[in-house]
């Protein structure tokens, strides 16, 4: 918990992954995330937290399912979501909450 609180503070735009190894749909994530990872550059840091090896964070926030994406912007988490998007929708989103002050 003390290493994402960590990582929370030291970047301002931050988006974590939550994924299994076993979880196909977190496979197929890992392409979209890469292309996001690409747009986005310095940015945006991209960290992945396998939620067999974290347990004390999956009971913390409650995860049930995976993939699961926690998007934190100076130091707040600001958006949620369970599943993923495709390329140009998780761009546009991002974007979006990155412009926000």
């Amino acid at each position: 918990m003390e290493m994402l609180k960590e990582l929370v503070e030291k970047h301002s735009f931050l988006l974590i992954d939550y994924y299994a190894t076993w979880c196909e749909p977190c496979k197929m994530l890992d392409t979209i995330l890469q292309e996001v990872a690409n747009h986005f550059g310095e940015e945006l840091k991209i960290i992945k937290i396998d939620v067999d090896k974290n347990q004390e964070l999956v009971e913390a926030f409650g995860i049930k399912s995976v993939p699961i994406l926690h998007l934190y912007k100076d130091g707040d988490l600001i958006w949620k979501y369970k599943g993923f998007m495709n390329v140009p929708d998780t761009i546009k989103l991002l974007e979006t909450y990155l412009e926000m002050k």
